[in-house]
């Protein structure tokens, strides 16, 4: 049977070494401002591949968070059956319209949050590495008690939308999607930022 299984040199002894589980959680609204900041869009099959078999490793789960908008339901559909067949798990909660305290306005939110962190916990026992897809900083103190449990942890976010309190948890290993294109990014479209709603993202043409 292929094992996947590395080798490194410790104190002059050969020591094999199996490949890291790792879990996928990413923020789809986070993301789906970022791609607008970056101006291309994220090819979530290449992030699988990126953070698995190309380090060497194995995906063991990957999740997907994002709200749901009843006007664009039909192309969310289609965006989400993409993430299904391409491994993820995809999580979703209907849009709600509150009104801003500070500015009176009205914003729509959906906020995944909750979820994110209990799914994070309920397959703690099955990766050994967790790649956060997020810069919010309200996941701050997940990330902190995942490496309390020996969790390595990873945040892969914007520079300009990550929080602090996030680079100081995961140190060296943050990675910065500007740095990433060659790696994630799909060549075959630029984003349109005259969508409105913070699910729609694109969807790729075989699945169109």
């Amino acid at each position: 049977m292929y094992s996947r299984d590395t080798w490194r040199y410790e104190r002059g002894i050969l020591i094999r070494q199996p490949p890291l589980r790792v879990s996928i959680f990413v923020d789809g609204a986070n993301m789906y401002y970022a791609q607008k900041r970056l101006g291309w869009f994220i090819d979530f099959r290449k992030v699988l591949h990126f953070f698995g078999p190309a380090q060497n490793n194995v995906i063991s789960e990957a999740y997907y968070y994002t709200g749901a908008d009843s006007a664009t339901l039909a192309r969310d559909i289609r965006f989400h059956e993409y993430l299904m067949y391409s491994g993820y798990i995809v999580r979703t909660k209907n849009i709600k319209q509150v009104i801003d305290d500070a500015t009176g306005e009205i914003v729509e939110k959906a906020n995944l949050d909750v979820e994110l962190v209990i799914d994070m916990f309920n397959t703690v026992n099955l990766f050994d590495m967790c790649v956060l897809m997020s810069g919010d900083g309200d996941f701050e103190r997940a990330l902190e008690l995942l490496r309390c449990k020996g969790k390595r942890v990873a945040v892969v976010a914007h520079p300009d939308m990550t929080a602090r309190e996030l680079r100081n948890v995961v140190g060296r290993n943050y990675f910065d999607l500007r740095e990433m294109a060659p790696h994630i990014a799909r060549t075959d479209r630029m984003p349109e930022y005259d969508e409105v709603s913070i699910t729609r993202e694109y969807v790729p043409e075989e699945t169109q």
